[in-house]
Parts: structure tokens; C-alpha cells; sequence
């Protein structure tokens, strides 16, 4: 008797859960099934129609082939494959910097069990700050990004970017997540300017809010399964949002995220672009996305040591 496709689905998350925690073997993840973009069932790659609900899956994106082991710099550090894994590199290595440049500082938040961060540390390296963006350093709405208070604050990021990332760059292919990534990290900032331009802000939580809101907004076309899909992505809204309550947490950016996601998950198709000309503005807006990082923090090098 073939399985509803929810209940499908479920079982194959389940299965690669297993696998990945229990199978010493199990040396990557399983590339050898893929999300339908129609009604979000886990199928064969090399299906071009979705045995469950009948739509045309177009081709599949490249994958890592299972049972092949990663290249590795000096044959230890895993080559990042996918643009949540660069992401993931780049935060954690911006954490190691704060944390240097805090214990070297001798600041106040040095060293402890959280592994808090200096404040001035924090602006030096491009956190948001109001008076110094309107004089020009703007390029701080993306460098703030990359930046964390302490362990907490970091693990907590990289926890729900660890589980949304991959989700919503399989259903949206690399060159629209790392776009859809960027422009919520940034309006998300955008919104906390606007709301508290005096009070320093830094993390990854308001373009992971944007990845939610991604995922929300795209259930929209999905049907019944997208129905149940978001009543669980609201109560993780709801969640977050009670927690920053309690906490010394931005929800103004955790809002702008959430809400400029909310657009582009409804207003950007999830499958592959159907036209070459499609496929060239995405690269082309990604290599965009690409430069504009890249020239940010080249900006706050630059600055580093400059008195405010």
C-alpha cells in the first residue's frame, strides 16, 4: 500500500536522521533523493516528474555523490560545498576574531564561560551603530551579520542556520538563497536602524528569521502540506519572538527578516529557472551578493583601527 506523501516524507526525514546520527559509516548526507518543488516530497534525483503528485521536477541540481569524501585544505578542514556552509565558515571565523581581539584587548566581557565579546570589539568590527552609518559606514548592515556577542548568541544561530540553510538552498537552488539571505539580513538591520538607531546590534538571527519567513511565504503554493508545514514555522515565530522578550534580543530586526522573507518566499518561484535568461540574472545577483560581502568587509579593514 503506497504511503500518504506526508507520512512519506516524514519517514525518509527519519531515516536520514538515523543514518547520519547512528551509521558509522554514513560518511555524507543522502544525495540520492531530492525535494519535489510542487508538494515537497522527498524524491528519486533522477525523477523528472514526482511520482506523487505528477509535477514535472525539471533537472536536478548537482549533489555531492554518497559515499565520496569531501576535498580537505592540508588534509584535515572539509572544502565548504554549499553557500549555508560558507556562511556557517565565515561566522564561526568572525567569532574566533572577536574572541581574539577581546582577550587582547583586556576588555571588560574578556574570556568566561559564554565567551562574551567586548562591545568596542563588536563596533570595531562593523556591528550595527546609528551615528556612525548615517556618517556613511553602511556597509555595516552586512557586516553585523557575521558578528556575535558570545557562545550563546552564536550557537543558537548556527543551530537554526544548520537546519534551515540546506532546507530552503535545496528548495531554492544557491544563487536565490544566498540572495534571499542577504536582503533579509540587511532589511532586517534596516528595520532596527529605524526603530533604535543609538543601540548596538550585531547576529545572524535577522536573516535567519528571513530564511523562516522564506519557507512561510513559499508554503503559500503548497497546498494542504504547506497548511501543516506553516502552522509549525509560526510557532517557531512565536517561540523566538517570546524569547526576545525576556532577553536583550533585537526583534525589530528579527521582524524586518521575517517579514521581507515573507515576500520573497511568496513572490519567488522555488523551482529552477525555466529560461537561460533567468538563470543569468540569478548568478548575476549572486555574484552581486558575493562582492557586496566581500567589499564590506575589505570597508571595515580598512577603518579597523580609526578613531570614531
Amino acid at each position: 500500500m503506497e504511503l500518504p506523501p506526508k507520512i512519506w516524507f516524514k519517514w525518509q526525514q527519519l531515516k536520514t536522521a538515523w543514518n547520519s546520527w547512528f551509521n558509522s559509516n554514513h560518511k555524507s548526507y543522502d544525495a540520492s533523493h531530492r525535494m519535489c518543488p510542487n508538494c515537497r516530497a522527498l524524491i528519486d534525483r533522477s525523477a523528472k516528474v514526482c511520482p506523487l503528485c505528477g509535477a514535472v521536477t525539471g533537472p536536478a541540481r548537482a549533489r555531492q555523490r554518497p559515499g565520496t569524501e569531501p576535498e580537505r585544505l592540508l588534509g584535515v578542514i572539509p572544502v565548504p560545498r554549499t553557500a549555508t556552509a560558507v556562511l556557517v565558515a565565515a561566522i564561526i571565523g568572525m567569532y574566533g576574531v572577536e574572541w581574539y581581539m577581546t582577550q587582547t584587548s583586556g576588555g571588560s566581557s574578556a574570556g568566561g564561560l559564554w565567551g562574551g565579546i567586548s562591545p568596542t570589539v563588536m563596533l570595531r568590527l562593523g556591528g550595527k551603530f546609528g551615528p556612525l552609518m548615517y556618517a556613511g559606514q553602511w556597509w555595516r548592515l552586512i557586516t553585523a551579520m557575521f558578528l556575535h556577542a558570545n557562545l550563546l548568541h552564536i550557537g543558537f544561530n548556527l543551530w537554526c542556520l544548520f537546519d534551515l540553510g540546506p532546507e530552503v538552498e535545496s528548495l531554492f537552488g544557491t544563487q536565490k538563497f544566498l540572495v534571499m539571505y542577504l536582503v533579509t539580513g540587511i532589511l532586517g538591520f534596516v528595520a532596527s536602524l529605524w526603530w533604535n538607531p543609538w543601540a548596538l546590534s550585531i547576529g545572524a538571527s535577522g536573516a535567519i528569521l528571513g530564511l523562516i519567513g522564506v519557507l512561510i511565504g513559499t508554503s503559500f503554493h503548497h497546498g494542504s502540506l504547506g497548511r501543516d508545514y506553516r502552522s509549525m514555522l509560526w510557532r517557531w515565530v512565536i517561540y523566538i519572538f517570546i524569547f526576545g522578550l525576556f532577553f536583550s534580543v533585537d526583534n525589530a530586526a528579527h521582524l524586518g527578516g521575517l517579514i521581507s522573507g515573507l515576500a520573497l518566499g511568496y513572490l519567488i518561484p522555488s523551482e529552477e529557472p525555466v529560461t537561460r535568461v533567468e538563470q543569468q540574472v540569478w548568478d548575476g545577483l549572486a555574484l552581486v551578493s558575493v562582492f557586496l560581502i566581500v567589499g564590506s568587509f575589505a570597508l571595515m579593514a580598512l577603518q579597523i583601527n580609526r578613531p570614531w
